[in-house]
Formats: structure tokens, C-alpha cells, sequence
């Protein structure tokens, strides 16, 4: 089902995003454990493109006051992502956190992939911000096992922060750490230079967004405006629109899609045009954006 769900969300991506550059793309295929750290300058977005590139199963430590509702939860779990709380979402849930540091140790210790946000929190920019204790405290438990995960280094960067037909650069390098993480001078040392090697992957894109007005564009403008109205209703105030811009297109565009076809069909048009119609429908919406 996650392989599934992976194929689904890199054919969404590939219509959301106008392009996505990696650096270091042989990267991605590393095995093993893994433990990938990256910046946070754009919510759950950032957690679902770094994801989708790599060629394996990935977990993400994401914000817990996302999983206060049962069906977040769900959708949540399905990403893989495992929450972990901060002060302002209470201070009766931090005692969770010790759940959350021994499922990525345990994750890794499995050979498995862990991506952590050392920011530790989500404001739109790409200005790096302290870092959090979590990821130190994760290796800390590792290095205590005898567990000395591989570690990425991630930074992701996009030419907007808000809606479709963003560029989207990311940057991966490998990170040798020469020792364990035991004392506070070890946690000091090693965020210097993660906030050394994080700041030097952040590639900006320059190249504004422009949207080309033509049929496919007006075809599509309906039903975008709505979900982009709802997104924007649900998330004033917050960093998650672009999240949740991308999970509602994500689960209804199929929606729209089979709306069309059932339409066209009771209209009398043949099911082989019907179908190559929107197959270059769909080929096609990808040029409708333009950076």
C-alpha cells in the first residue's frame, strides 16, 4: 500500500511542481540506516517531496498537534509520520516525545530511513532557525546501542511558498560524524556543523511562476479555485496551505476526473475518446505552468 501511495503522490507532484532539481541524486539509493536531516520552509510539503525521492521507506517526525483528530491521525500514519509535541501544544504531552526518540531509534536500528526537521518547527522562510534537541537526542540513543546511522544532510528550497507550479530545489550530502554524541560539547559541536552543511544546501530557486491561459488551464480553473478556497479557509493564519493544498488536490482531482469522464460519457461520446482525451488532458496540464 505505501508503494502505491508513493507512485500516486509522485504523479500528483509531478503536476504540482513545476520542476525538482536534486543534487547528489545517487544519494537517494543509499541502504541501510539512515538518518536524514533537512530544514522546514514549508510544513508537511517539505516532509512529502523529500520522501517521495527516495527510493525506499521513509519516516518523518512531524509536529504532534497535527494528530489531534482521529482521521489526521490516520492520514498521517499512512505518510509514515510520527508525531512529536513541543511545549506551546501542552506540557502533558512531552512525556510522548520518549515514544517518539525510541521509535526512530528502533526504526533505525531495523535498517530503516528516519527524516527529521532540526528546526524543530515550520515558518515560511528559508533562514535557517535554531535547532531543536531532537535529532542530538536521537543520535545520543543510537550512539548508546552501538548505532552509527548513516547520515543525509537535506536542504529543500522553493521559488514560492504558496500555491502550484512551484520549482523546487533540494541538495543532499553525506555527513561523516567521527564521534559519539555524549556530553553537551558533542551536541554543540555536532549542530555546528550540521547548521554549516544545511545552510550551503539551501538553493533558492529565482525564477517566478507564470501560469499560460489556455484551454487546459480554463478546464482545470473550476475545480482549482474551489479546493484552493478551502485550503485557504482551513489554513489562514497557520503554514500548512500549501500541505494541505496538496493533500485535496491529491484525493479529488481523481474525483474530478471520473465526475468528467461519467459526464461525457451519458452525453454519448465513445469511452476510447472519452479516455484519450483526458490522457492528453493530463499530459499536457504539465505545460500549462511555466518558470
Amino acid at each position: 500500500m505505501i508503494r502505491i501511495l508513493k507512485l500516486f503522490i509522485r504523479a500528483a507532484l509531478w503536476l504540482f511542481c513545476t520542476d525538482i532539481n536534486i543534487k547528489n541524486k545517487h544519494l537517494l539509493k543509499q541502504k541501510g540506516p539512515l538518518l536524514i536531516i533537512a530544514n522546514h520552509p514549508n510544513s508537511f510539503l517539505d516532509a512529502i517531496i523529500i520522501g517521495a525521492q527516495y527510493s525506499r521507506r521513509v519516516y518523518f517526525l512531524a509536529r504532534g498537534d497535527a494528530f489531534t483528530k482521529k482521521h489526521h491521525r490516520l492520514f498521517l500514519g499512512l505518510l509514515n509520520m510520527i508525531p512529536v509535541y513541543r511545549l506551546r501544544e501542552g506540557k502533558q504531552f512531552l512525556h510522548l516525545n520518549e515514544y517518539a526518540f525510541n521509535e526512530s531509534i528502533r526504526l533505525l536500528n531495523n535498517g530503516e530511513a528516519v527524516l527529521i526537521f532540526i528546526e524543530g518547527t515550520c515558518i515560511n522562510t528559508h533562514k535557517l532557525q535554531p535547532f531543536k534537541k531532537g535529532t542530538t537526542r536521537i543520535l545520543e540513543g543510537a550512539h548508546k546501542k552501538g548505532l552509527f546511522p548513516n547520515i543525509h544532510i537535506v536542504g529543500i528550497a522553493y521559488n514560492q511558498l504558496k500555491g502550484i507550479g512551484k520549482k523546487v530545489n533540494i541538495s543532499l550530502s553525506q555527513m561523516h560524524l567521527n564521534q559519539s554524541i555524549i556530553i553537551p560539547k558533542d551536541r554543540v559541536e555536532f549542530n555546528k556543523q550540521v547548521f554549516k552543511l544545511l545552510a550551503e544546501n539551501i538553493f533558492i530557486p529565482n525564477q517566478p511562476t507564470n501560469i499560460k491561459k489556455n484551454p487546459i488551464y480554463y478546464f482545470h480553473l473550476p475545480y482549482y479555485n474551489l479546493i484552493k478556497k478551502i485550503a485557504t479557509k482551513k489554513t489562514t493564519g497557520t503554514v500548512f496551505f500549501d500541505s494541505v493544498l496538496f493533500s485535496l488536490l491529491l484525493f479529488t482531482y481523481p474525483i474530478y476526473i471520473i465526475l468528467i469522464i461519467t459526464f461525457l460519457y451519458i452525453i454519448g461520446l465513445p469511452l476510447p475518446i472519452i479516455f484519450g482525451t483526458l490522457l492528453c488532458v493530463l499530459l499536457l496540464s504539465k505545460h500549462t505552468i511555466e518558470v
